[in-house]
């Protein structure tokens, strides 16, 4: 009877070895990368005694092509990154850019005034300022403290 000695780890690194193969191989066209993950932009929001201040990054989008509604509890930014057309003649492209609309609705943390909003946008940033209702910024609770009868 032969005794052959196995190695439990080499099974492993061949498993690793497949695995990396295939993760180097373009599984789905990117078409349908692109279409499968919606991108939303990464928002930054802060909040001030008067004002509520939401940063948001959009690159590589016109002004012209931003939606951006506002009521008193929430923002709501639409857009769409329209794909640029080329011809090439010989080569290959690969694009990890991503094409298509989007859209985001952000609660907001204290009711604001929606008709005095004010917007920035510059290289790609959007900032937004939005200052708080009266009632909100002179909002003041009373807390009654209960004597315990010892």
């Amino acid at each position: 009877m032969l005794l052959a000695r196995r190695n439990p780890w080499q099974e492993f690194n061949t498993l690793h070895t497949q695995i990396n193969r295939l993760l180097d191989q373009e599984i789905m066209p990117s078409t349908l990368l692109a279409k499968s993950f919606n991108r939303v932009p990464a928002a930054e929001l802060s909040e001030t005694d008067d004002a509520i201040h939401l940063k948001l990054e959009i690159p590589g989008i016109e002004a012209k092509d931003l939606d951006i509604q506002v009521t008193e509890k929430a923002v709501a930014v639409s857009g769409e990154r329209k794909s640029e057309t080329k011809t090439e003649e010989k080569g290959v492209t690969k694009s990890e850019f991503h094409y298509g609309k989007f859209q985001r609705v952000i609660p907001l943390p204290a009711r604001i005034q929606n008709t005095n909003v004010t917007a920035d946008y510059k290289d790609g940033i959007l900032n937004l300022t939005l200052p708080k209702t009266v009632e909100e910024k002179n909002k003041v609770v009373k807390v009654n403290l209960e004597q315990n009868a010892a």
